[in-house]
């Protein structure tokens, strides 16, 4: 069932809702959460599509908040609200409401999703697109237990994994985590079976690919070895090579779906590493709401140490300007001397 409502309020809204609800006899004690959608008009269908696919695992209520760009003068000052509830079949398992937001009221969505929330429910924001530096600080997502990003969606990934890391809360993370899961698993299997120490560590995958880089950075913070990003022409990851003193562990993809598994003295296993719907990402980061300490321990690491050896570090700034007055008496005694001749 859908319901249409133009130049509407939260209130009206509620109101859709359950007479929503009565119409097709379905009541809202199953679901789990709310999850708040922050997206734009052209990533509406995919990400709703993905939410509702989710939802089947976790029923929830979908808010789905598309922020209008005005086309005139006027329309930056008209503030306006339309909204289209969905229950039933055409909203999963759940209900959907998606909020459009026209001029001054863009500003202030969190006074619009606020009355919409489900009481006593944890909530959850994703950004699809367009994510904010901090979303801690951001409006909506001061609201939610959970914001999840995509890091990359972004227009530069690799520096916004660094903003990311200064601006990190408790609550915090990114679908370019989620996607290295299956590798992170397999990794940590494959060590388990031998009893080695890792030397170093080599990542292989796309450039500018922020998962690549996250896998990395785990593998330095966990094992406390060099880890060396090399390029690949794709997709995705497509291999991880750790050298240890018993021989090498090497995990390679080169398809984006089957992997094989190679450690010394053992025979090679192929291994499922299929690259994963959005829905299933997901899906995997709404079945735990408290904060992610791996995933903030792997972001501090720090983009710009891999492929250093740990422990070395750049000189701190204020110990390469004292060396500096250190070399000048000596350049103004050989220029005396030169004056003296």
């Amino acid at each position: 069932m859908k319901i249409d409502l133009t130049d509407t309020t939260s209130s009206k809204i509620n109101k859709a809702l359950v007479k929503g609800r009565r119409a097709i006899g379905t009541p809202a004690v199953g679901m789990v959460l709310t999850l708040v959608i922050v997206t734009d008009e052209e990533n509406a269908y995919d990400s709703l599509k993905a939410a509702n696919e989710a939802s089947r695992e976790h029923p929830s209520r979908t808010l789905v908040v598309i922020k209008r760009a005005a086309r005139s003068p006027r329309d930056r000052t008209t503030s306006r609200l339309d909204a289209e509830v969905r229950v039933g079949v055409e909203a999963g398992t759940g209900e959907t409401v998606v909020l459009r937001l026209y001029g001054e009221v863009i500003d202030h969505a969190q006074s619009v999703v606020l009355p919409l929330l489900l009481p006593d429910a944890p909530v959850v924001v994703w950004w699809s697109v367009n994510a904010p530096l901090d979303p801690a600080k951001d409006p909506l997502g001061a609201l939610a237990q959970r914001r999840v990003t995509d890091t990359y969606a972004a227009e530069e990934p690799i520096h916004e994994l660094t903003a990311r890391a200064e601006a990190y809360h408790p609550g915090d993370t990114d679908l370019s985590w989620t996607r290295i899961t299956p590798w992170r698993s397999m990794l940590a299997a494959a060590l388990d079976q031998v009893a080695c120490r890792v030397t170093s560590v080599e990542v292989e995958g796309e450039e500018f690919n922020p998962s690549c880089e996250l896998l990395a950075m785990w593998l330095a913070d966990r094992l406390s070895v060099p880890v060396k990003r090399s390029l690949s022409a794709g997709p995705g990851l497509t291999g991880v090579r750790m050298d240890t003193d018993c021989g090498p562990i090497v995990l390679g993809r080169a398809d984006g779906s089957l992997a094989t598994l190679s450690i010394q003295g053992q025979p090679d296993r192929a291994v499922a590493l299929k690259r994963r719907e959005t829905a299933e990402l997901i899906a995997e980061e709404l079945r735990r709401l408290d904060p992610d300490d791996t995933y903030a321990s792997a972001l501090k690491y720090g983009v710009d140490r891999l492929g250093m050896p740990v422990g070395e570090k750049e000189a701190p700034a204020d110990e390469a300007a004292s060396e500096e007055p250190k070399k000048a008496p000596a350049k103004k005694t050989a220029a005396k001397k030169a004056a003296a001749k």
